[in-house]
């Protein structure tokens, strides 16, 4: 990787932890870069607008998913691939209590715009969707895109809920009913 790279790969990060925890509207190109430890003159260097750095946060959120994807397929059964998705957003509860889920907050940020950057929210989480579909199917389940819409469903509640209770044990109620429906969808 070359060190412009790896300077646009953190800013896309920093971007995507700063707008999770302060919004799009609220963040700064000055608060991107701090977080980056990039000069803010930098940042200009590699994106022109604040838009342009929301879509390399996208990116990023992107990114996450699918090494996060890679990580889960290394269990062998989808409904151990679905579970260890469940037990990972468990322990990310403190960080959802506080800021709510990165993915879901941006989606719903970008939700209230008509430019585009509202369509690329929706694909990352379209992504995720499709890959629980998937390991619904690979169950066997007829119902596996109801199923899928289901379970992300759920957890984008129980993260609004802990969110706006402050309530990490929330999320770990939840979880552990979520396995258990898992659980109960086998054949």
């Amino acid at each position: 990787m070359t060190p412009a790279a790896g300077k646009r790969e953190r800013l896309a990060a920093a971007a995507a932890q700063v707008f999770h925890r302060q919004g799009v509207e609220k963040a700064t190109i000055a608060d991107i870069a701090a977080s980056a430890e990039v000069p803010v003159g930098n940042v200009y260097y590699y994106f022109k607008t604040k838009d342009q750095l929301v879509q390399a946060a996208l990116g990023a959120h992107a990114r996450s998913l699918r090494d996060l994807i890679l990580v889960l397929e290394q269990h062998e059964a989808p409904q151990d691939r679905l579970k260890a998705l469940v037990r990972g957003w468990v322990e990310q509860r403190e960080v959802a209590a506080q800021f709510g889920c990165p993915t879901g907050t941006l989606a719903t940020e970008l939700g209230k715009r008509a430019d585009g950057l509202d369509r690329e929210s929706a694909a990352n989480m379209r992504a995720l969707i499709e890959w629980v579909e998937r390991q619904f199917a690979a169950l066997g389940r007829s119902d596996a895109g109801e199923l899928a819409v289901a379970l992300i469903a759920s957890y984008q509640g129980i993260s609004l809920l802990t969110n706006a209770f402050r309530d990490p044990e929330l999320m770990r109620t939840e979880g552990r009913r979520l396995e258990h429906w898992i659980d109960s969808l086998q054949p």
